[in-house]
């Protein structure tokens, strides 16, 4: 959207150093206190533990509101130059609205907040010294949280304890919002679907390092929810796919190679005790009565699917990656010895030549 602050100048870019990227959906009743509590927490204690002239920025990112979220926005955005709208056509999500809040993002610091005032613009503060000990993540954890049980806090703690076992990290409450990340970690991050919650395992699979600290959570006070069991199967599907792009993205000829071994295996297992029973037992099966031999064919066939899915997603990575230019890693930095002097340097021996400055 225009930047057109009448309220003073757009932030330093030079300076800027933090970016707060709110998603809002359907929230006009929540805005205002939630700009006023960010303001106040960003211009008092936030500047308290960094230096002076560091200066911040808020994203709000309004994903196809229906109700008068947009307007109250935009009167926030003319007040205030550090404030920046993003307007979606329609509704596309909350993965959505993070990702294109993080896209646009200039500082090097950036906060993921909710909208509806239950998370706690005063843990900012907290959060970003976490950052600062050497951590690329920090994560929010809601121990106490204000939710209805059945509907979110149990499936919550349900989805919480499959992804911290199936990815490796361990976080108590994946799904908190609130969130602070370095820059460049999230430039290395794609999203899609529902992913945003899965953020801290993709960023731990290419080297960051992860925090979690204890956050306030509050109770809703306007607005209604927008997540509801529903989203626990989307949650389900996401974390398989997160799971194959974190340990089989450059290498998917293991996934299913591997289970095309094990049909082959079990091909071999049924065929052997079809063959016993017809030559060896006195069952004396009739071969076309046999259901291990129906099997025996099926796990053949799996066998060679399974051997052929894997190689054309090898080509299929293969071509992704080269034709796109990316990496299979991560460099964090390169330590290395200065430049020497070329050649035709040393040849000068030291002396400038004519037309150069002493």
């Amino acid at each position: 959207m225009h930047q057109s602050g009448c309220g003073g100048l757009r932030p330093d870019e030079k300076n800027l150093e933090l970016s707060v990227v709110t998603p809002v959906f359907d929230e006009q009743d929540n805005l205002r206190p939630l700009y006023q509590q960010l303001t106040q927490i960003l211009a008092g204690k936030y500047n308290a533990v960094r230096h002076p002239q560091a200066d911040y920025e808020l994203i709000f990112v309004d994903d196809g509101s229906t109700d008068g979220s947009f307007a109250i926005l935009s009167e926030l955005q003319k007040a205030d130059p550090k404030v920046r709208v993003i307007r979606f056509r329609k509704n596309f999500g909350q993965t959505a609205a993070l990702s294109a809040g993080f896209t646009h993002a200039r500082g090097n610091i950036i906060v993921a907040i909710d909208a509806d005032l239950q998370n706690d613009p005063a843990d900012i503060p907290k959060m970003i010294a976490k950052l600062d000990e050497g951590f690329d993540v920090v994560s929010g954890w809601r121990k106490k949280r204000h939710d209805k049980a059945l509907t979110r806090l149990l499936p919550s703690r349900i989805a919480n304890w499959l992804i911290s076992t199936i990815t490796g990290v361990k976080l108590h409450d994946y799904g908190c919002t609130l969130k602070t990340y370095r820059k460049e970690v999230l430039a290395e991050i794609k999203l899609y679907g529902e992913m945003h919650r899965f953020i801290p395992a993709l960023a731990s699979w290419s080297g960051a390092k992860i925090a979690e600290v204890i956050v306030n959570h509050r109770p809703r006070t306007s607005g209604t929810a927008k997540y509801g069991l529903a989203r626990t199967w989307k949650v389900m599907l996401d974390l398989i796919t997160v799971k194959f792009l974190g340990s089989f993205s450059t290498k998917p000829i293991y996934i299913f190679g591997g289970l095309g071994l094990a049909s082959a295996l079990c091909a071999i297992i049924f065929g052997f005790i079809v063959i016993y029973q017809k030559f060896i037992s006195q069952q004396h099966l009739a071969m076309n009565r046999n259901p291990l031999l129906v099997l025996t064919a099926l796990m053949i066939t799996a066998t060679i699917q399974f051997i052929l899915m894997g190689l054309l997603a090898e080509l299929l990575v293969r071509t992704y990656h080269e034709s796109q230019n990316r990496p299979t890693y991560v460099i964090k930095e390169i330590l290395e010895a200065p430049p020497a002097a070329s050649s035709r340097d040393e040849s000068r021996g030291g002396r400038p030549q004519s037309g150069e400055k002493i």
